[in-house]
C-alpha cells in the first residue's frame, strides 16, 4: 500500500490553469530551484507542482510531481530504506545559487552521479512522465509500472531536454534498495593516464563496480587518489574486495575504506564536484573515451580536473574563456559554469552534428512550434 497516496487534490485543476498560462502567453522558462540550469534562457517563471502523491516501496516506484525537491525525495525514500540508484548531484553551490534542487529539474538535466558508470542514467529509472506542451496540451506517457508498452517512450525524450520541449508536471521512477555495505579501494600518487587504466580494468572485473573516479593532486600537497566503489551485501562486498584488491595491485598499494560516513563524503563530493565549489574559473562537464581523457586534459591544461565514470566524464575548472572543444574528437563538452559573456561567447551546449540537429529542431517542431519554452536555451 502506498505510504503518499494523492497528497494533492488540486493537482489537475493546476495542470488546467498552467495549459492556459501557456497557450494565453510565453517565452517561459521552466523553473523548480534554479539550481541546475545551464543556458541563458529567456522567459517569464513557470513553476512546477510541488506535491508528491504516489509511493508503492513494494513495487520499488515512485510517483512525484516535477516541483518536490531533491532532498524531499530522498527522505521519502530513506523511510523505507530505498533511495533513487542513479545518485542525482545537486549543483546549487557549484553554480553559486541558493534554490532547492528540485526532482523535474534533475529529470530535466538528467542528471547522474556516480553510480551510473555501474547502474544507468537518470533516463533508464524514468518509467512514466506528465508534461504540458507548447500548445498547451496536457499530455501523459509510461506509468508506474516496470513494463509499459505505450508507443513512444517520452519519458526518454524529456530527460536530458532542459525544459526545451515543455513543462515536467510529473515523472514516475524506479527506486532501488539502499545496500547494507559501502566501501571504497583507494590507490594514491598515480597519474591520469595510470589511473585511467586502473580504473578501466576495475570496471572490466566482474565485482560490479559502482564507482570508479579519480582526483588529482591537490595544492595543498594531498596527493592523487583513484577510487572504486563496491556496494552490497558486507559478505559479498567483503569477498569482491578482496578480490579487486588483487586485480588491482600492479598499480601499487591500495587501501579499503569501509566507514559509512567517509564514503559518503567521498562520493557525494565527486557528486556535486565540490572540489570546484567558491573556486575562481569556468567549469566544463566533458564526457569522451576514457582512452582520451588523459591526453584532452593534457591539451587543454586546465586548472584543475575530476575524471568520473572511470574517465568517461571528465569536470574540468579552467581560465575564463578556454574552450576545451577545439580539442575534442569524439566527444563533447558543456560549459557549466561561467560569466554571461562567456557562455554567448563560446556556448553552453557542444554544437549538434547536422543531422541531430534536424532531429532536435523537428522535435521542437512537434512539441513547441512557438518556441514557448527556453527560447534559445539549445544553442
Amino acid at each position: 500500500m502506498s505510504i503518499l497516496a494523492r497528497r494533492n487534490p488540486n493537482f489537475a485543476a493546476w495542470q488546467t490553469e498552467t495549459a492556459q498560462t501557456i497557450c494565453d502567453g510565453g517565452p517561459f522558462v521552466p523553473r523548480g530551484g534554479s539550481t541546475s540550469m545551464l543556458g541563458l534562457a529567456q522567459g517569464a517563471a513557470l513553476p512546477a507542482h510541488s506535491e508528491a502523491w504516489d509511493y508503492d516501496p513494494a513495487a520499488l516506484t515512485l510517483t512525484v510531481a516535477a516541483g518536490v525537491s531533491l532532498a524531499q525525495v530522498d527522505e521519502i525514500l530513506r523511510q523505507e530504506k530505498q533511495r533513487l540508484a542513479f545518485e542525482p548531484p545537486a549543483f546549487g553551490a557549484l553554480l553559486g545559487r541558493t534554490g532547492v534542487p528540485t526532482i523535474g529539474g534533475v529529470i530535466a538535466g538528467n542528471l547522474s552521479g556516480p553510480r551510473r558508470v555501474g547502474v544507468g542514467a537518470c533516463r533508464d529509472f524514468c518509467l512514466g512522465v506528465g508534461i504540458i506542451d507548447g500548445r498547451g496540451r496536457i499530455i501523459k506517457n509510461g506509468g508506474r509500472v516496470m513494463k509499459n508498452v505505450t508507443g513512444l517512450d517520452l519519458v526518454k525524450l524529456m530527460a536530458g531536454s532542459h525544459g526545451a520541449l515543455g513543462l515536467i508536471t510529473d515523472v514516475s521512477l524506479k527506486v532501488q534498495p539502499i545496500p547494507q555495505v559501502s566501501a571504497t579501494l583507494v590507490i594514491a600518487g598515480l597519474t591520469d593516464p595510470q589511473a585511467v587504466a586502473a580504473l578501466s580494468k576495475a570496471l572490466g572485473t566482474p565485482f560490479d563496480v559502482t564507482g570508479a573516479a579519480h582526483l588529482r593532486g591537490a595544492q595543498d600537497g594531498t596527493p592523487a587518489r583513484t577510487l572504486v566503489r563496491l556496494e552490497g551485501f558486507e559478505s559479498s562486498v567483503a569477498y569482491r574486495m578482496s578480490a579487486l584488491q588483487v586485480a588491482l595491485a600492479e598499480f601499487g598499494d591500495n587501501v579499503v575504506e569501509w566507514d559509512e560516513t567517509a564514503n559518503r563524503d567521498i562520493w557525494g563530493n565527486i557528486k556535486d564536484v565540490a572540489r570546484f565549489h567558491s573556486v575562481s574559473g569556468d567549469v566544463w562537464r566533458v564526457a569522451v573515451k576514457p582512452s582520451d581523457a588523459p591526453a584532452l586534459v593534457e591539451a587543454v591544461q586546465p586548472l584543475d580536473a575530476i575524471y568520473d565514470w572511470g574517465g568517461g566524464r571528465v569536470w574540468m575548472l579552467t581560465q575564463e574563456g578556454t574552450n576545451p572543444r577545439s580539442h575534442i574528437g569524439a566527444g563533447h563538452a558543456t560549459l557549466v559554469r561561467a560569466s554571461d559573456e562567456t557562455k554567448r561567447a563560446i556556448g553552453v551546449f557542444h554544437p549538434e552534428h547536422t543531422i541531430v540537429a534536424k532531429l532536435s529542431d523537428g522535435l521542437r517542431q512537434k512539441f513547441d512550434p512557438d518556441q514557448k519554452f527556453n527560447r534559445g536555451m539549445m544553442r
